[in-house]
């Protein structure tokens, strides 16, 4: 059997290995868990791709972004390794083949999102199946504490222990001390099994830069035109990023903007572009960058003001990485503290929301059905925050998940319908007449609501999702899925009124630790001394002495960021927030829902027909502090006294 340099030489076509990867790769196959905290590429992916191939059976991977899966199987599937990804753009023949590769243990390697281990089908599927490692890629998301917590995550560790899988990689470039602890305490890794390599990049010059926010766009022409080389610019908001483009564009620079408003078309050409380097400087949002695989960026500008210091290390993380100096530049304004903290605040729901929402999830009947989509909308929470309430609400276990399935399916008959019928016989014809009674035709396509089909025709669910699919697979029909709905079976007694005090208080401890988390990035920018010292003191490192090469090491000046918006409301605002009151918008009877609207921040309740997220005073207040505008909704409407 080849040894693990064997086949870093030559599957992988590499000479030797990264610092920490060996050891990482000796903990998994010598049966252990572990945990790999290596900086932005750093060799993480490896650490799992690696030991695939010397384990026997399935390595599963869970990746929280489609195009990360595509680009990491395509690079497998190019070095002659068997690797899959399972995710909504796959259709019904090609997620079947991956199936069949997984039974028969061909497949070496499978990506997924986290959500997928919530669909019933897969895990049953997976418990059939021999998974030999379970690869948690951007891990810091399981900790609630983390800068990018994300629900899903956190069942990942019943997941492990549910499906009896043997052993656990962890990997993330931005777990802090404790994150790490709660990574390590979740899946049970020893300690000698947390890898953490250097964080401290020689060859990366960290500047922060006093610059006022109405000074900014010409520095940063001036910066654009100094510096050699690829360029990301990173700011806060889509519109930022057209608008600074845009500048660049007629300032002469090669420059273009990135960030999830545009089509994903759009993005991937744009991207490509700026790999090709027929884009010299990409103006973008945090939606770039995630796997971006590119040695020769020579900068990274923070415009605004990043929202923690992980993001921040992950960001400029993305210079330098063929080890050539690299600089990056922070123009920093105290301004961008208060859209950073509005963001926070603005994703903290009602208490009103969540209490609705307790009422929704535990009455009526034991199994419960539900949309998050609708959930969302009804209840005026952001998809998010559904996710995050239901998942607290099935690690208490008041919800056991029972799995996601489809209510509406349109057909296309294939074949005649009579011609599909003479197949049958007795009860099953009769059940097939009827689930086609049922159908509601178009001219081409037949639709089916599968409630109300269960309902009229008294059977199961299952038999209706079990026979549509197997026709599919006869050949018989073509189908679209749509209408999306979990299912849960809930516990026999619930205290509703415990249920949501529990949920204010998470969610309210959840938006004071991002609050903190935002004012470290204040700390951090104003402190004096090493800026690469404290950045890496941060993730739990220790360098011996100052850098050399940051900004305060060069001798460039320390202090308080320049503010320059306004922090409390004027006459003006206040007629302003009067004037929304006085509409009398039922969505805006709350303090927090009008604070929301009046800064700008996005809400279910905003959108659908009245669309007042195109109203004119949408935003109208969004450069002043949410408490502030909180503080002034409240006198109008009245509520609680703590944002």
């Amino acid at each position: 059997m080849p040894t693990p340099h064997d086949l870093l030489t030559s599957t992988f076509q590499l000479a030797d290995f990264r610092p920490g990867q060996r050891s990482v790769i000796e903990a998994i196959l010598a049966g252990r868990s572990a945990l790999a905290v290596f900086p932005t590429g750093g060799g993480k992916s490896l650490c799992y791709q690696l030991p695939a191939l010397m384990l026997p059976g399935t390595t599963l991977v869970v990746s929280p972004l489609i195009a990360l899966m595509k680009d990491q199987v395509d690079q497998l599937q190019s070095l002659g390794i068997a690797a899959e990804r399972l995710d909504s753009t796959r259709t019904g023949e090609e997620v079947r083949a991956i199936y069949d590769q997984m039974a028969s243990g061909t497949l070496k390697l499978l990506f997924v999102a986290p959500e997928r281990l919530g669909n019933t089908g897969f895990r049953l599927r997976l418990a059939r199946a021999r998974v030999a490692l379970l690869a948690v890629d951007e891990a810091h998301c399981i900790s609630e504490w983390g800068h990018n917590f994300r629900p899903d995550y956190l069942k990942l560790a019943d997941s492990v222990h549910q499906l009896g899988i043997p052993r656990v990689l962890a990997l993330t470039a931005t777990a802090t001390p404790e994150v790490s602890a709660d990574i390590c305490r979740t899946f049970g890794i020893y300690a000698e099994d947390h890898v953490q390599t250097g964080f401290h990049r020689p060859n990366l010059t960290l500047v922060m830069e006093r610059c006022p926010a109405d000074r900014r766009l010409d520095r940063l022409t001036t910066l654009v035109r100094e510096l050699e080389g690829p360029t990301v610019v990173y700011v806060t908001l889509q519109k930022t990023a057209e608008r600074v483009a845009d500048a660049l564009s007629r300032a002469g620079e090669s420059a273009a903007a990135y960030h999830a408003g545009m089509q994903a078309p759009v993005r991937a050409q744009i991207q490509n572009d700026f790999m090709a380097d027929s884009v010299r400087v990409i103006v973008a949002t945090i939606a770039f960058g995630m796997g971006i695989d590119k040695a020769n960026i020579r900068a990274v500008v923070h415009f605004n003001l990043p929202k923690s210091l992980e993001g921040y290390s992950q960001q400029v993380g993305r210079a330098g990485r063929d080890g050539r100096p690299s600089r990056c530049i922070t123009l920093a304004c105290a301004d961008d503290l208060t859209v950073l903290e509005n963001f926070t605040y603005g994703d903290t729901p009602t208490d009103t929301a969540l209490k609705a929402f307790v009422d929704t999830m535990c009455s009526g009947p034991e199994e419960v059905i539900a949309s998050r989509y609708h959930l969302s909308r009804q209840l005026d929470l952001r998809p998010l925050v559904v996710a995050t309430a239901l998942t607290y609400l099935e690690l208490d276990g008041i919800l056991q998940p029972l799995g996601p399935f489809y209510d509406q399916y349109q057909l296309q008959l294939l074949r005649p319908k009579a011609s599909i019928l003479e197949v049958f016989s007795g009860e099953r014809l009769e059940f097939v007449e009827g689930l086609f009674a049922q159908a509601r035709r178009g001219r081409i396509w037949l639709t089916l609501d599968v409630t109300a089909a269960t309902e009229a025709l008294g059977v199961p669910r299952k038999r209706i999702q079990v026979a549509v699919n197997w026709m599919e697979q006869q050949g018989w029909l073509k189908v679209k899925v749509s209408q999306l709905r979990h299912a849960w079976r809930r516990q026999e007694t619930v205290d509703r009124a415990a249920v949501v005090a529990s949920l204010i208080e998470r969610f309210h401890a959840r938006e004071q630790s991002d609050i903190q988390r935002t004012g470290q990035i204040r700390t951090f920018a104003e402190a004096e001394g090493c800026l690469t010292g404290r950045l890496v003191g941060h993730f739990g490192e220790t360098l011996p002495g100052p850098c050399g090469h940051c900004g305060p090491c060069q001798g460039l000046p320390s202090g308080p960021l320049p503010r320059t918006a306004p922090q409390e409301l004027s006459n003006a605002h206040h007629a302003i927030v009067d004037r929304t009151v006085a509409a009398r918008h039922s969505e805006l009877v709350h303090p927090r829902s009008l604070a929301r609207f009046l800064c700008g921040l996005s809400s279910p309740a905003f959108g659908g027909r009245k669309g007042l997220s195109r109203h004119r005073d949408f935003g109208s207040l969004g450069a002043l502090p949410f408490d502030a505008v909180w503080a002034a909704s409240r006198a109008r409407l009245g509520g609680p006294r703590t944002v």
